[in-house]
C-alpha cells in the first residue's frame, strides 16, 4: 500500500473521533432528558467511542503487521536476487578472466615461436655466411 493509503486511515480515524466528539456535544445541548440521564448517555458513548477506537486500533495494527512482513519477504526476495546476481556476475568474471589468460597464453606462444623462427632464421643466414667466410 502507499503512504497515501496509510494516512488516510490515521486521517480518517481523527475525524471519525472528532464527529464523534461533535455529535456528542450536540447531543447534550438538545437532549430532552434530565441531567442524570444525559451523563448516562454521555457515559455510554464514551464507552462506545472508546471500544470504537479499540477496534480501529487492533486493526491499525494488524495492518501494519500484515505490511511489516510483506515488507521482510520483498527485502528478502531483492536480497536473494542481488546474491544470484552476484553470483553469475562473479562467474562471468571467471570465465573472462580464464579465456583472458587463455588468449595471453596463445599470444606469448605466438611471440615465442616468432622469435625461435627469427633466430633459426638468423642462424641458418649467417652460418650459411659465416662459413663461406672462414
Amino acid at each position: 500500500m502507499s503512504d497515501i493509503d496509510n494516512d488516510n486511515g490515521v486521517s480518517g480515524l481523527g475525524w471519525f473521533l472528532a464527529g464523534l466528539g461533535v455529535g456528542a456535544l450536540v447531543g447534550v445541548l438538545y437532549a430532552p432528558k434530565a441531567g442524570k440521564e444525559t451523563r448516562e448517555d454521555l457515559v455510554a458513548s464514551a464507552l462506545d467511542a472508546r471500544d470504537k477506537a479499540a477496534v480501529l486500533a487492533q486493526q491499525a495494527q494488524d495492518r501494519a503487521n500484515v505490511l511489516a512482513a510483506q515488507g521482510k519477504q520483498q527485502v528478502s526476495e531483492y536480497v536473494d536476487r542481488g546474491k544470484e546476481y552476484y553470483d553469475r556476475g562473479r562467474t562471468q568474471w571467471a570465465q573472462y578472466v580464464e579465456k583472458g589468460k587463455g588468449l595471453v597464453q596463445e599470444q606469448q606462444d605466438k611471440v615465442s615461436a616468432a622469435v625461435n623462427a627469427g633466430k633459426d632464421a638468423y642462424a641458418s643466414t649467417t652460418g650459411s655466411t659465416g662459413e663461406s667466410h672462414s
